[in-house]
């Protein structure tokens, strides 16, 4: 009898061989079989049959159904078979695979695998599809490889993201571990000490995840956000460089990764000193990420308050209150920034603040009369002899 040996090739499918289900005890005048059916490529056959045959095959006594994990079971009289395996369009005067000698006794149950990775089916195929099965192997062997690399990725961003998250709140953490009584060097202390471990922990996950990887910009975006954490700017800019090349020349851009990236470059630029390279690099962000321009430029602000740049950090909360005029942060860095540039009047000796200087401070005791700032605010304008706005009240929450 001539054997089908190439139907399977159409459907071959990568899977793990899963737990076979128990097979049910057969009744006395009657005895089971199950096993395994597993294509030429080593995954599960899904789809197909397997039959009993005691006159060599012309004829099935039983035939039981391959589940989709690639698993058969069923009952049949006792005897010796022909077990044969057969794919839905194979002829029933032919087979793809046959074992011979196989014996069911009343009351036992026996396990008769369908293996057609195993060479002796496997010789048997023509050569040219002997080719395409090891092309399919290979194939395969990749593909897995793929998305073993993929799964431990994912685990590794989601590290991340929690890590990032311990690293903006580690002040909290330090003043909580060593009591608000405890001195500002030591609550300083501990909260770096907190970042670097954070960072540190994203910079060697990301290190090797962009090595296993290196096609994914969001590896490189996260790696450089770990560098700047760690105040390796040079690196970071290199790396962050690499998550744009690649978001550049992918067919589906990610807004979210080229914006953190963009405006990870303009916070590097920015604590190197590069003023005009980190003004781009912001701008670049906002145009790229438009929902998120005013988030991107209340942290140029913020950066170019903590390196002592003014006239950059006030450029940069125009910026910000431009995109966004409800965030009350810039406008206390535009006052803060233009405050220093306070001069004195030689006849009547009283502080002369720049224009915007005290507009700026009071939006901010507007938007946030019990904001961080508001009694150093509070304290300036009373310096200026300004008359403070105390008649805010909360907008009511919209329902």
């Amino acid at each position: 009898m001539k054997r089908n040996a190439s139907i399977w090739l159409g459907l071959l499918a990568i899977g793990l061989i899963p737990a076979l289900a128990q097979t049910p005890a057969p009744a006395a005048n009657t005895g089971t079989i199950h096993g395994q059916v597993t294509n030429p490529t080593g995954a599960p056959q899904t789809v197909g049959s397997v039959s009993l045959s005691n006159d060599g095959g012309h004829t099935s006594k039983y035939t039981f159904p391959v589940d989709a994990n690639g698993a058969y079971t069923g009952a049949a009289a006792p005897g010796t078979y022909m077990v044969i395996f057969r794919q839905p369009d194979t002829p029933a005067d032919k087979m793809v695979d046959s074992f011979d000698n196989v014996k069911i006794v009343a009351g036992q149950d026996i396990v008769q695998d369908v293996d057609m990775s195993r060479k002796a089916f496997v010789d048997k195929l023509p050569p040219e599809e002997q080719k395409t099965l090891e092309e399919l192997k290979k194939h395969n062997a990749s593909a897995l490889q793929a998305n073993a690399i993929i799964k431990n990725v994912n685990a590794d961003l989601k590290t991340v993201v929690q890590d990032i998250k311990d690293a903006d709140s580690a002040k909290a953490t330090a003043t909580q571990t060593l009591g608000a009584a405890a001195a500002k060097a030591d609550i300083d202390a501990k909260e770096q000490e907190i970042k670097t471990a954070k960072y540190t922990e994203i910079e060697t996950l990301m290190s090797k995840d962009s090595a296993a990887k290196p096609d994914a910009s969001i590896l490189w975006a996260q790696l450089g956000q770990a560098e700047v954490g760690l105040k390796k700017y040079d690196d970071a800019i290199v790396d962050f460089q690499k998550a744009l090349d690649l978001e550049t020349a992918s067919k589906k851009q990610n807004p979210e990764i080229q914006g953190l990236s963009e405006s990870g470059l303009g916070e590097s630029y920015a604590r190197t000193g590069k003023i005009p390279q980190a003004n781009d690099a912001y701008d670049a962000a906002a145009k790229i990420n438009p929902a998120r321009a005013g988030f991107y430029f209340k942290n140029e602000a913020v950066i170019f308050f903590q390196t002592n740049q003014p006239d950059a950090q006030a450029a940069a909360a125009d910026k910000a209150i431009a995109a966004d005029p409800t965030m009350p942060i810039p406008y206390y860095l535009k006052g803060n920034a233009l405050v220093q540039k306070t001069t004195m009047d030689d006849k009547t000796k009283k502080l002369v603040a720049p224009p915007g200087c005290l507009e700026a401070y009071q939006k901010y005791l507007d938007l946030a009369p019990t904001g961080p700032y508001a009694t150093e605010v509070k304290g300036i304008l009373a310096g200026f002899n300004q008359t403070i706005d105390t008649t805010y009240k909360a907008a009511k929450p919209k329902k």
